[in-house]
């Protein structure tokens, strides 16, 4: 989608969708403008579609590459506004980075101070938009919460206190799990290091599960 969001491969995956039986997509942001082109032509396939355009990333930490970048609050504010005036469903924010999937139980980076995530999640909240986070660790897990995120997307390396507090707030949990399953037996990463995420991650789930 570099040189622009590309049509016909949008509408291959909407038509791959529909005949799956999927009436209802979210996806999570681009700055390519992929997701705005999907919003606009999935109704034609029977899907309704939801999408932030694009997810909004604090200078010099995880997420640049797939969305807008902002150096402090004011700036941020500034994006919620572009967002909305360009019709964003809801806001996405990156809080944290990634896992590295050598190595079981270390992330890329740390997450942003739990006092910036609850004023960006403030800002957007008051604004009239619901929030989503790409967030992993259990202490950032517990900052989103905390501060009121509708959901966390990945939620790796959590503990009982950051899946208790998911639950007393109402926040939904999207694991995605399949794209670190995915990965196994690639031969792009460690496939023991792979494997203890992906077992940690289910380990999670079950245990979410369990607590209604």
């Amino acid at each position: 989608h570099k040189a622009g969001a590309d049509e016909n491969f949008v509408r291959r995956t909407l038509e791959t969708y529909r005949d799956a039986g999927f009436t209802y997509l979210r996806d999570c942001g681009d700055k390519l403008g992929a997701g705005k082109q999907a919003r606009e032509l999935a109704g034609q396939y029977g899907i309704e579609y939801r999408t932030p355009l694009s997810p909004l990333s604090k200078r010099g930490h995880y997420g640049a590459f797939i969305g807008e970048v902002f150096e402090n609050t004011g700036e941020f504010a500034d994006l919620v506004d572009k967002m909305d005036e360009n019709g964003c469903d809801f806001i996405k924010i990156m809080i944290s980075g990634l896992m590295d999937f050598n190595h079981f139980g270390v992330l890329t980076e740390e997450g942003l101070p739990a006092a910036e995530i609850k004023e960006l999640v403030h800002i957007a909240k008051d604004k009239g938009f619901a929030v989503a986070v790409h967030c992993n660790g259990a202490a950032t897990i517990l900052a989103a919460a905390e501060a009121g995120v509708d959901s966390v997307e990945h939620g790796a390396y959590q503990n009982e206190e950051s899946l208790a507090a998911l639950k007393e707030a109402g926040c939904i949990w999207v694991p995605t799990v399949s794209t670190v399953g995915n990965l196994l037996g690639k031969g792009r990463f460690d496939d023991g290091a792979v494997a203890a995420i992906l077992d940690s991650a289910l380990e999670n789930c079950a245990k979410f599960s369990r607590m209604g």
